[in-house]
């Protein structure tokens, strides 16, 4: 028996005073990645910097390993991109004792903006941040409070939720995660296990943070909490330190919640117990997770978002401009400051 899963689960931690249209076009959602690595210029993989309109990650990495004549698993990116976007990454493909191939017959979806050599594959998850521009279009609903939940924003930090692509079209990872835990479905493709894996934890932590929003500490030290440094993954147990507070405030730490897995929970006390909590609702989830091999981890429960710019375009088009860690989802974002339908669909 398969669980309705819906994103409106969650609690906001905002007003979202706003109603409005978001990506009715590819060019309402831009996104730039930032790296931080200095490419040597020489060495067997030719880095590519690309802007694809329209098309996802896996697409076009495809496309550059046939130009390439290679097989797709010599093509490295550091994270997948939204197909419904216009969005600015770095490639990489392998090719050694090659000369860099011709990319004339790559589809018109993908431009080359630079290339450059390198001595290493770009890995997964080797990303600095993403920035992001944001065209809302047919708003309404009261500007001037989303402006001041921008800036509030600024300063507080966003709730870290896992964004609805994390758990597919019409949340069908989560579904094959639980009809894989049951024994009804077994995936046979290695990413096929990784998404569903992904998804079941993603959306246990999810539950955790919105518990915590609930009670209107997601941002706060709660005693037996466990703290992540900002930009860091390095996380350590409640100390009663005095500086935790100034420190909290400064978003220089966050607060964390579980990802489930083997192993006993770091948190103590009334965290542990929310925790605890949460992940009951989910027997098969933490069972199956468990079952898995994956061990205990955390993630912050919020993030820090850079450069964010709320400005009015013309009586009902906004466009917001920030940047985000990477692991982060801008869609959550928007969430905050009111509900956007949109034309396309996650994928």
């Amino acid at each position: 028996m398969t669980t309705n899963f819906t994103m409106a689960t969650f609690a906001r931690a905002y007003a979202a005073p706003l109603t409005g249209q978001f990506r009715q076009q590819p060019e309402d959602f831009i996104v730039n990645e930032h790296i931080d690595i200095d490419l040597s210029g020489s060495g067997e993989h030719l880095w590519l910097q690309i802007r694809k309109t329209g098309a996802n990650t896996d697409w076009v990495a495809g496309q550059i390993a046939r130009c390439a004549q290679v097989p797709a698993s010599e093509v490295g990116y550091a994270g997948l991109k939204d197909r419904h976007a216009v969005t600015t990454q770095w490639f990489s493909v392998q090719l050694p004792g090659k000369a860099d191939p011709s990319f004339a017959d790559l589809p018109a979806e993908i431009e080359i903006l630079q290339q450059q050599r390198h001595d290493k594959k770009l890995r997964r998850g080797a990303l600095l941040s993403n920035e992001f521009i944001l065209s809302l279009r047919n708003c309404s609903g009261d500007f001037a409070a989303a402006a001041a939940i921008c800036a509030e924003i600024s300063q507080r930090g966003l709730p870290n939720y896992y964004g609805e692509q994390r758990f597919g079209h019409n949340m069908g990872n989560l579904t094959k995660a639980q009809c894989w835990f049951e024994g009804s479905f077994t995936p046979k493709q290695r990413n096929q296990r990784s998404l569903y894996l992904s998804a079941a934890r993603s959306w246990i932590f999810n539950h955790v943070l919105s518990a915590r929003i609930q009670q209107n500490t997601w941002d706060q030290r709660v005693t037996g909490d466990v703290f992540m440094f900002e930009g860091g993954s390095a996380w350590f147990a409640d100390d009663a330190s005095p500086e935790l507070a100034a420190r909290l405030a400064a978003l220089d730490l966050h607060p964390t919640g579980v990802l489930w897995g083997r192993g006993e929970l770091a948190s103590q006390g009334v965290v542990r117990e929310l925790e605890l909590e949460q992940a009951a609702l989910f027997p098969i989830f933490c069972t199956g997770l468990e079952k898995q091999g994956l061990k205990q981890e955390r993630r912050a429960l919020r993030i820090k978002v850079a450069n964010l710019e709320f400005k009015q375009l013309a009586e009902t088009t906004l466009r917001l401009s920030f940047s985000l860690p990477a692991g982060a989802y801008a869609t959550i974002l928007l969430e905050q400051l009111g509900q956007f339908s949109t034309t396309d669909k996650i994928t």
